[in-house]
């Protein structure tokens, strides 16, 4: 069994990423690292795949701050079984063209290896931080002519 990590390691993972120092942050990271966020890639590039801890580091601290400058990582829960740790947090930050505040919800899904992160999976609430970057709700009713490919789960 792996060894395993400590609700303030990965407390200490996320302060890390606030930071934006990248020093601080690869201490965190294993060479090969994967780490994945779900969401719109169009207008949140950050989203997507990254592999090995020098993309994943760019992606930390040079792409998701050319959006979103995060100010703070409101961690509701941690949960920590072995090499593995669950999070959900309200993620704080300032729209980088609008300076205005965006705050949505996320969640990760981490995996550790000697204390490195090995695989990192963020689900987050792209609607709502979506809505919040552009100033206004998207509209209820998609086009009659995409009606037809939507469905709800």
């Amino acid at each position: 069994m792996a060894p395993a990590v400590s609700r303030e390691w990965v407390q200490g993972y996320f302060e890390a990423c606030i930071s934006r120092d990248p020093a601080r942050i690869a201490a965190y990271l294993d060479d090969d690292v994967r780490w994945s966020v779900t969401g719109p890639i169009d207008l949140l590039p950050f989203c997507g795949e990254r592999r090995g801890k020098t993309d994943v580091l760019d992606n930390i601290v040079r792409v998701g701050p050319a959006v979103l400058r995060v100010k703070a990582m409101e961690i509701d829960e941690i949960l920590v079984d072995g090499d593995r740790a669950a999070t959900f947090m309200r993620l704080i930050a300032v729209h980088g063209e609008t300076d205005r505040v965006v705050s949505y919800r996320c969640a990760q899904l981490l995996r550790f290896r000697d204390n490195k992160l090995v695989e990192f999976r963020a689900l987050i609430d792209s609607f709502d931080a979506a809505e919040q970057m552009l100033g206004h709700p998207f509209d209820e009713r998609p086009p009659r002519a995409l009606r037809a490919n939507l469905f709800a789960v």
